[in-house]
């Protein structure tokens, strides 16, 4: 059983440690797989647009340069070849799709694999329910500074969606707010530390994909 410290909303530690579920946490990274979810995601981001103009799409060059003969000069046809200033570009990008789909499976293995990860490295941290009004920075600062994560990239998952805490960290540097159930690999392994709610772990046998 792996377990990981677990804190009230206030910051202060329980005496006892929370055993995390097994059904997620079975101390397995498959590296293999998170390589493939990462360069998935990174792939997915790109828009493939870039653009280079090939020798037979750069305007001009419709003439000989000088006559094929009688000049001492090496031949040419074009002022648009590759090898001139304004010519065409050899084996430049074109726009294309860098998009990866994964099975369902396999997104499913890299976040159980993303989540071990964090919880073999001691980063994963537990909370009580985060109870929020309305949005306030200064309170979920002041909570990850308690747990020791002042200045550290976290990634705070929450028990569903709750603007209120997304709101208090959307405009943190460092500081990012998503429901358990909408967390990647990407998105896990992106953070150097993870902050979980209880219930959203105590009702994680539903997996997203």
């Amino acid at each position: 059983m792996i377990e990981a410290p677990h804190f009230s909303a206030a910051g202060q530690k329980h005496a006892a440690a929370f055993a995390l579920p097994s059904d997620l946490f079975d101390g397995t990274v498959n590296e293999a797989v998170l390589h493939q979810a990462v360069t998935s995601h990174l792939g997915n981001q790109r828009q493939g647009t870039a653009k280079t103009k090939r020798r037979q799409e750069v305007s001009g060059g419709n003439q000989k340069p000088w006559k094929q003969k009688g000049t001492g000069r090496a031949r040419q046809g074009t002022t648009r070849a590759p090898h001139y200033r304004g010519g065409g570009v050899v084996f430049g990008p074109i726009p294309r799709s860098y998009r990866i789909e994964l099975p369902r499976k396999v997104r499913q293995l890299a976040r159980r694999s993303a989540l071990n990860a964090r919880a073999r490295e001691g980063m994963l941290h537990v909370v009580d329910p985060i109870a929020l009004d309305a949005p306030k920075s200064k309170v979920l600062i002041g909570l990850l500074a308690k747990l020791g994560l002042a200045g550290v990239r976290t990634l705070v998952l929450t028990d569903g969606s709750k603007p209120a805490v997304h709101l208090s960290g959307r405009n943190v540097e460092g500081i990012t707010v998503l429901p358990f159930s909408d967390a990647t690999a990407y998105d896990i392994l992106h953070a150097h530390a993870l902050v979980i709610e209880a219930p959203a772990l105590a009702g994680s046998t539903k997996e997203s994909a």
